[in-house]
Parts: structure tokens; sequence; C-alpha cells
């Protein structure tokens, strides 16, 4: 691929009949999805990104996350093993933070997390590296059918979250400030174990709450509820919320294993989206509390046949820090942009 090609965000997938079988897509790519493409991403199988032999890669995830069930059943269609790696998981369930620091740290090659829990950490000078962003969806905001119905009616209402410096309660301060309002003296936010989000937005207590699926998807599809927004919205309907980090000592010295796990994951995703019952039932038995069902309609909420790599990549990261310095999540005097680009790294050139 010449080296001043941009791959486009968009899909995995989709071409004509006669340039599918040119490219030999694998048999589950939908003809109907990927009209700004090289053709070498599109090829079957795992293609220039293939290693010449195998290596042993950790990667931190939260096991129990349904966004990245494409991840930890990836191997069940041979994604990572066709690129020669051999994955051991390292679980590290909800904390982001030490997620990040597993492989800043040593303990792990590669993980997949939200851009949102890692951006203020990056900008603190841990040696990860963003090589992609994997799909957009799994953050909503509720409220009772009889509350506020827009972001911009939030002003003066309280809203629960699991963690105030969560990815929920940032993005939904990013987009709170977005519509006209202070997220620190317009709204206040109070902080509950997620479980008990319905039980207090039910008695009134909070007037609307955040959180991630599968419990806020759940929440949403019983009477008596409103989906306000997802972090699917304005802007963010084309953006990633989840990304791939790996540590920067793997780039300098190994950056044929980088991109290689950044090819294996984000096939897998790109599968996903054309199979969530099959992720579903595939994912039920690591998951905690949930459904073959469950997991496929959370899946179908989310855009999985999305990522970012490259400089549109980079374009997504600027969106987030230039929001997050808005809301002084991130330090005044940082430039979006150019933390952007220090912080990513384009390996599927």
């Amino acid at each position: 691929m010449p080296a001043q090609y941009s791959l486009s965000r968009r899909h995995f997938l989709n071409y004509s009949a006669a340039t599918l079988a040119a490219s030999a897509l694998p048999a589950w790519a939908n003809p109907h999805d990927a009209m700004n493409m090289s053709p070498d991403i599109l090829q079957g199988g795992a293609g220039k990104w293939a290693l010449a032999k195998p290596a042993k890669i950790r990667l931190a995830v939260n096991l129990n996350a349904i966004c990245l069930a494409p991840v930890i059943v990836a191997d069940q269609h041979n994604f990572f093993k066709a690129h020669n790696l051999e994955v051991e998981f390292v679980n590290f369930g909800n904390s982001t933070e030490l997620l990040l620091e597993s492989i800043a740290t040593g303990k792990a090659e590669a993980a997949v997390g939200m851009a949102l829990r890692w951006l203020k950490a990056l900008e603190q000078g841990f040696d990860v590296k963003l090589t992609a962003g994997t799909h957009g969806g799994c953050m909503r905001l509720l409220t009772r059918d009889d509350g506020p119905r827009s972001l911009e009616a939030l002003k003066g209402t309280t809203i629960g979250v699991t963690d105030m410096a969560g990815a929920d309660k940032n993005f939904f301060s990013l987009m709170l400030k977005r519509h006209g309002l202070d997220p620190n003296t317009d709204v206040n936010w109070r902080v509950y174990p997620q479980d008990l989000l319905p039980l207090v937005l039910q008695k009134g207590e909070i007037q609307a709450a955040t959180g991630s699926d599968p419990v806020m998807w759940r929440l949403s599809q019983q009477p008596g509820y409103r989906e306000v927004a997802t972090n699917l919205i304005d802007e963010y309907a084309n953006l990633s919320c989840c990304v791939i980090g790996t540590r920067g000592s793997l780039i300098r010295d190994q950056p044929e294993v980088a991109a290689a796990i950044t090819h294996a994951i984000l096939q897998a995703h790109a599968y996903a989206a054309q199979h969530p019952d099959t992720i579903g039932t595939e994912f039920n038995g690591k998951a905690l509390n949930t459904t073959p069902q469950e997991i496929a309609s959370v899946l179908k909420t989310h855009t999985h046949g999305h990522y970012s790599v490259g400089n549109d990549f980079v374009k997504e990261i600027d969106v987030y820090a230039r929001d997050l310095k808005a809301i002084n999540v991130l330090r005044p005097e940082t430039d979006p942009m150019l933390f952007a680009k220090g912080i990513t790294s384009d390996v599927l050139i």
C-alpha cells in the first residue's frame, strides 16, 4: 500500500460482487459495506499482516465487557491464529487505569479500552501508542418517561454516575458543554453502584443516569424509561469509543507485531457487525448475568462495522482531546491535534 494512502475509517466490508471475488474477501464479508477501502485491508485472512513466525501476546481486556465480545471470541474464528498470534488474555475487569498501566509497565503487549479513560493518562506521558479505534457505542443516558427529554433540559438536575472519572461521565459532560450547559455548574453529579442506578432513578433521587451496557441497555428496554442520548450522537455518531493501545517499545522494536494485533482485532469487530447473533452465543459463556439474545441485541446498537486508523484515527482523537480540554479534563496548554498525533501510530501503512 502506498505510504501516503490513509485508510478510510469506515468498514472492512463492501465492494461490488466482482471486486469482492477479486479481493478474496472472507466468506462472512458483506458485499455492501466498504466503498473507500484499500484492497489490501479487505483481503481474506491475515494478508500481508500475517507474521512470519509465531508471536506470544498478552492482551489486557475486561473479559466481561459486551462491547469487547468480538475480541474475546476472536480465535473461535481464527482471527488471531491466522496472524500467527498466540494470545493470552489478561483480565483487568473494569479498571481501565490498571489496564493501561499493564501495557505501559510491560505486563501486557496490548490492550483494548475506552478512549475517554485513556486520554488523560496518556497526557501524563505513558509509553503507550494508540493504533486504531475499534467501534462506537455502549454508553447511554436515561431518564424516566416523565423526566427531561433532551440534554438541554437537564439543566438543574442531578445525574447518577458510577465513577466521577468514568468514560460515561466524561462523555456526557462534553455533550452537555456542546449543548450549551456547563457540566460543572448546571448539573449535579452523584455516584452510585451501577446496579443501584435504576432504583434511585425510579425513586426520583436523580433525574437521569449514565452508564454502560448491558445494564443501561436493559433499563432502556423497560417501560417507564427514556433513552435521551448515547455516545453515538452529533459528531460522535461516526467516531470510535474504544481503542487499541500497544506498548511503545513494541511499535519501535516489533512494528509488524503491533500491526498484526491491530488487524486481527479489527477483523473480529468487522465479523461481529455481520454476525452479532453468533458472537452473542459464543460470548455468553464468558459473560455475567446475561443471555445470548441480550448480547446480540446490545451489539446491534453499536457500530462494530466502523473502525478508524491512520489520519482518520488522528482526527477522531483530536475531537475527543478538543472536547475534553473544553471541560477541563485535559490541560489548558495541550494542543489537541499535536496531542492526537503524538499518542497514535499508523501501524497498518
